[in-house]
């Protein structure tokens, strides 16, 4: 990471046209403190000006110090999985409705964003999952996933069928509607409505949620963060495996998917004083009188 920040790139929820004025109140002030301000090319065409460059993602991650994303903690998830990479830090200012990932409020953005300029603020790294789809020895797609790697059915009645080994062991045969492999990230996401544990993000583990397992002795299960976990598919109907809800694969019988820690962590600026169990409180409302 490179400090002091000097090109700041502000990205914004896309397809969202009242992100643009918090994005000009934000590039006006970064611009002002003597920083050059950079802003994604899809969230420029709501600005309406013509005072900051526009550049892709794939430009903003090999060129800038900070990406500053203004959204929901999905835009986040779609920004880090292209940024991490790079190593480029992110900082989230929350325009959606939960937040555990961007924690600045609108009404304190600048003063937080300011502070960071100042060299105030707590720097986390956490652990992205790369996904690997091999059908009959070859590799036919890959992607990278921040919150989670899903396999399950697609629009058939039939329950997903499958075989799991970690580090090569087996493990079980599993008849389920489908199976989560979360990061400590994604741990407050889709697993947790599944039932599996929370998991502090500094904890390098994964865990393995079963979705509707036909068998009710299959529970989930936290393994080591360097494990690679394989599933082989023993029977497939309309079954895919999801990455984060953004990118899928359509699965067919016996496709091995391969699941592995991405070399290279998300890079998150937080806040002076922030505090993982502050959110948790905050967002699943465990600070309310019972």
């Amino acid at each position: 990471m490179k400090f002091p920040f000097q090109t700041v790139a502000i990205i914004g929820k896309q397809k969202t046209a009242d992100v643009a004025a918090p994005m000009l109140l934000l590039g006006d002030y970064l611009a002002e403190r003597g920083v050059d301000v950079v802003v994604d090319n899809i969230s420029s065409e709501y600005l309406r000006t013509d005072r900051f460059r526009a550049l892709s993602l794939d430009e903003i991650a090999s060129s800038v110090d900070l990406a500053i994303v203004i959204g929901g903690d999905g835009t986040l998830l779609n920004i880090a999985r292209a940024l991490a990479p790079h190593g480029t830090p992110i900082a989230g200012v929350n325009k959606g409705r939960l937040g555990f990932l961007t924690d600045l409020s609108m009404g304190s953005m600048l003063e937080g964003i300011g502070a960071m300029l100042d060299g105030r603020f707590v720097t986390e790294k956490r652990l992205l999952l790369s996904a690997t789809v091999v059908r009959d020895g070859v590799e036919i797609f890959n992607g990278l996933a921040f919150n989670e790697v899903v396999v399950h059915r697609s629009h058939v009645s039939s329950m997903v069928e499958f075989e799991v080994r970690i580090d090569g062991e087996y493990l079980y045969n599993q008849r389920a509607d489908g199976l989560i492999i979360s990061t400590p990230t994604g741990s407050t996401a889709y697993a947790m409505s599944s039932g599996g544990p929370i998991l502090h993000p500094s904890l390098d583990v994964l865990e393995l949620v079963p979705v509707c397992p036909h068998s009710l002795s299959n529970r989930p299960i936290v393994v080591k963060g360097t494990s690679v976990i394989e599933l082989l598919m023993h029977r497939t109907g309309d079954n895919c495996v999801r990455y984060d809800s953004h990118t899928n694969c359509d699965l067919q019988l016996h496709d091995k998917l391969l699941v592995t820690r991405y070399e290279k962590p998300v890079c998150l600026l937080h806040p002076e004083g922030h505090s993982y169990y502050h959110t948790l409180r905050e967002k699943l409302l465990w600070n309310q009188t019972l």
